[in-house]
C-alpha cells in the first residue's frame, strides 16, 4: 500500500516538474495573459462585495521607460544582475531581524516576486515558500534577466486593482509607461513595499524621502550601461 501511495506521489511530482518546466519555458517568448495575483485581487473583490476592474496592459521592454526599470531594481533588488533568485545575504538579514520581534521585513529578489505574482497565491506557508523556489529557479535558469524585469515590470501591482507599468503610468500620471519621468519612475519604485496603501500620485512625506533615496541608487547602479550588460553580469553560481 505504501508503496503504491509513493509511486502517485512520485508520479504527480515528476508531471508537475515537466508541465511547470515547459510553462516557465514557454513564457521566456510568450506575454503572460495574467497572474495569479490578479486572479487572487479579483475573488477578494467579490467576497468583499466590491467587485473591481482589473486594469493591465503588457508592454514590450522597449516600451518601458529606462527610468522605471533601473528605479525598480535600485528599490527592491540591486543585487539582481548578479545573483540567481536567491540573495542569501538579505534572506540572513530579514531572519535575524524578524526573530528579534517588530515589523516583519521581506527579502524576495524581483525574481521570487515574479514567481510569487504570476502562480501562486499569497501566504507565508512553508509548502507555498517551496513552490515559490522552484519557480524562481525555473525563472532564472530558462529566462534572461531582462526577460525576467519585463515580465516583473508587467505583473507587478501599482495600486488596488492597477497591474503593470503601463496601467500604472497612466493611473498615477496619465502618461504611457515609455514616458515616465526619472521623478516619476522612481515614486512607483518607492510604493512597491505596499502599493495599495501608499500613493505615486500622492505621496506621503515618507514615500517622497524613499524616491529621491532611489534615485541616488539609481546613479549608482549606472544607469543605461547598467540595463545594457543586464544579461550578461550573472554570476557563476559556485563563484
Amino acid at each position: 500500500m505504501l508503496r503504491i501511495m509513493l509511486q502517485r506521489v512520485f508520479k504527480v511530482l515528476k508531471w508537475f516538474a515537466i508541465g511547470s518546466f515547459l510553462l516557465v519555458l514557454a513564457m521566456r517568448w510568450v506575454p503572460p495573459v495574467g497572474s495569479a495575483l490578479m486572479v487572487e485581487r479579483k475573488v477578494q473583490s467579490w467576497f468583499n462585495g466590491q467587485p473591481i476592474d482589473l486594469q493591465r496592459s503588457w508592454r514590450s521592454w522597449d516600451d518601458i521607460s529606462d527610468e522605471l526599470k533601473i528605479a525598480v531594481i535600485a528599490g527592491e533588488d540591486q543585487k539582481f544582475s548578479s545573483h540567481w533568485g536567491f540573495d542569501l545575504g538579505a534572506m540572513r538579514a530579514a531572519f535575524l531581524h524578524n526573530e528579534r520581534g517588530g515589523s516583519l521585513r521581506g527579502a524576495s529578489t524581483l525574481s521570487q516576486q515574479v514567481a510569487k505574482n504570476l502562480f501562486l497565491w499569497s501566504g507565508r506557508s512553508y509548502f507555498r515558500k517551496a513552490l515559490e523556489a522552484w519557480f524562481t529557479a525555473l525563472i532564472e535558469v530558462l529566462w534572461p534577466k531582462q526577460r525576467i524585469l519585463e515580465v516583473y515590470l508587467n505583473s507587478v501591482e501599482w495600486d488596488n486593482g492597477i497591474f503593470g507599468a503601463q496601467a500604472a503610468a497612466q493611473h498615477h500620471f496619465g502618461v504611457n509607461a515609455a514616458s515616465l519621468s526619472r521623478q516619476q519612475a522612481s515614486l512607483l519604485a518607492a510604493v512597491l513595499p505596499n502599493p495599495r496603501n501608499w500613493k505615486a500620485s500622492r505621496p506621503s512625506p515618507y514615500v517622497m524621502r524613499r524616491a529621491a533615496w532611489i534615485r541616488q541608487q539609481m546613479g549608482q547602479l549606472g544607469g543605461d550601461e547598467y540595463l545594457r550588460t543586464l544579461n550578461h553580469a550573472r554570476a557563476l553560481p559556485w563563484k
